[in-house]
């Protein structure tokens, strides 16, 4: 446990601020952000990340417009157009032929709203340098094992033995997290019979801006440009009786990706081809958590409302709680606001992220009538497409209108 010194407070190694006023458990993209969000606002601020150093697997994001938001409003605007490529364009293709079949002119977005591809690794840099810079603590290779809510202050155990109590703990550790099972016991997922792979191919040339979703019947391809066009990431997703473990570590034989959309044209077998490093998770569905506080603890990003990976929005929505987290408890705000302020929207976006593995994956008649009235409303309207989703990338929570909405 944790002794009292002057000026701070020694716990496995780590001088801490005398008051660290929150502990936040997990250094990813939620975490950090969070951690920033409130240092920005005058709060001491700790992480603990049980990762030896603050790093991420190699993979793409989709920072859309609700999440640039977030980071421009932490002050890394400039940073965040030096990392990432601005998209132009979601162009949606039958995975078969390879044929366009309806394009997403992201061109066409108010002004302001900023599209970028980037690679998970950069951001985490990104918000890690800026925490840094901010005063927040960071504490690496802290391994909890559980967490205990049941006094005023909660407390941690740590795998070697040590325990710490915390006077406001935030759990952003992830869609296992254990701060969202002491506040939501007996919640239990189940695998949606779909798996997805994930690489990172090099390729020759520039590419365009644009990610191109390859859709066909049970399974999907998504692939986007990072780095300046100097990597492609692919998620590849198939529907399966066979079940996968979660989580984004597992590797798996690049030749069962290949088989499995061996059926698919345009630029698909050339990018497979060039896949040598591939991970394999399932995809597993859980419930947006009932309670999202307590008297001194709250959770967010995937440990409060984990969804597919079918709209882009893990990230985003992570950066989106983080913002108005931070405004709850710099203000002194009843906690409850914060869900309150959270739910309706987030339950709204993970319910349109599993509409769309439904539409990606269309068989038979209705592959051919979907693809076609696609392709209607993209000569007839092509912006029709693109403002059904105002709701989504319009929203600024560093607004304070929408960060009550």
């Amino acid at each position: 446990t944790g002794a009292s010194r002057s000026g701070g407070c020694i716990f496995r190694g780590l001088v801490m601020p005398s008051r660290p006023e929150v502990c936040v458990l997990g250094g990813g993209i939620a975490g950090l952000a969070v951690a920033l969000a409130l240092a920005r606002r005058g709060v001491a601020v700790t992480v603990l990340e049980q990762a030896a150093r603050i790093a991420e697997a190699g993979a793409g994001l989709q920072i859309s417009p609700n999440g640039a938001a977030v980071l421009r409003g932490l002050g890394l605007g400039a940073e965040l157009a030096r990392i990432g490529l601005r998209a132009s364009a979601i162009e949606l293709r039958s995975g078969i032929s390879g044929a366009p079949v309806l394009r997403l002119d992201l061109a066409a977005l108010r002004p302001g709203l900023d599209y970028l591809f980037c690679h998970r690794a950069d951001l985490i840099g990104l918000l890690e340098t800026a925490a840094r810079a901010a005063g927040v603590t960071l504490s690496l290779g802290q391994a909890v094992s559980s967490v205990d809510l049941a006094s005023p202050s909660p407390r941690l155990y740590f795998a070697d033995g040590n325990d710490l109590t915390v006077p406001f703990l935030v759990g952003a550790d992830g869609v296992h997290s254990l701060v969202r099972a002491a506040l939501n016991p007996g919640s239990v997922p189940f695998f949606t019979g779909q798996v997805a792979w994930r690489a990172l191919i090099d390729v020759p040339g520039q590419s365009p801006p644009v990610a191109e979703v390859y859709m066909g019947p049970g399974r999907h391809l998504v692939s986007y440009p990072l780095r300046g066009g100097a990597l492609r990431n692919l998620v590849a997703v198939e529907e399966r009786a066979r079940w996968a473990s979660e989580g984004w570590h597992h590797r798996d034989d690049p030749a069962n990706l290949r088989a499995a959309f061996a059926s698919f044209g345009g630029a698909v077998p050339g990018w497979l081809d060039a896949a040598h490093d591939v991970h394999l998770w399932g995809l597993f569905r859980h419930p947006v958590a009932p309670v999202w506080s307590g008297p001194a603890v709250a959770i967010l990003g995937d440990a409060a409302h984990p969804t597919l990976p079918f709209l882009a929005q893990g990230a985003n929505m992570a950066l989106e709680d983080a913002w108005v987290l931070a405004d709850c408890l710099a203000s002194g705000a009843d906690l409850a606001s914060y869900q309150s302020a959270r739910e309706r929207r987030v339950r709204r976006i993970v319910q349109a992220a599993s509409d769309n593995a439904h539409a990606y994956h269309l068989r038979g008649p209705a592959r051919f009538a979907a693809h076609l009235g696609l392709r209607l409303t993209g000569t007839i309207a092509p912006s029709l497409a693109l403002r059904r989703y105002d709701w989504l990338y319009g929203h600024d929570v560093t607004t304070p209108a929408a960060a009550k909405q």
